[in-house]
């Protein structure tokens, strides 16, 4: 593999994987040998289901406005925000009313996103 196909653009909308995760969200991934981006596309005040899957799951809001639903807790976030979520705890998104985009990084990879598919692929 040439080094040039391991760069890509968080704007190109051609690239990596893609998944309709629910209605209004959907995600490109991109997949290494230890850890795997998601980039999430959540339209205005769509949310997703609450889900939990065993790999670690960190999570950057490159846009707009959310609110990170994460056990029992909500707490909003902004452009900037990061945070981190433990292999095993339920967890969700729901934008704001400009949408918002996030990216999701895992370790190890997801089984389940080395496809392209529907749903959240939780176990």
């Amino acid at each position: 593999m040439k080094q040039a196909d391991e760069f890509h653009n968080l704007d190109d909308a051609a690239g990596g994987i893609l998944r309709e995760l629910a209605p209004g969200l959907t995600t490109r991934i991109f997949a290494g040998e230890h850890a795997m981006l998601s980039i999430v596309t959540i339209a205005p005040n769509a949310a997703g289901e609450m889900h939990h899957h065993p790999e670690e799951q960190w999570g950057v809001l490159l846009e707009g406005s959310a609110i990170r639903i994460q056990g029992d807790e909500e707490i909003p976030v902004r452009k900037g925000d990061f945070w981190r979520t433990p292999g095993g705890v339920p967890h969700t998104m729901r934008a704001g009313p400009e949408g918002a985009r996030v990216l999701d990084i895992f370790s190890p990879p997801r089984p389940q996103y080395r496809v392209a598919g529907k749903g959240f692929g939780t176990t």
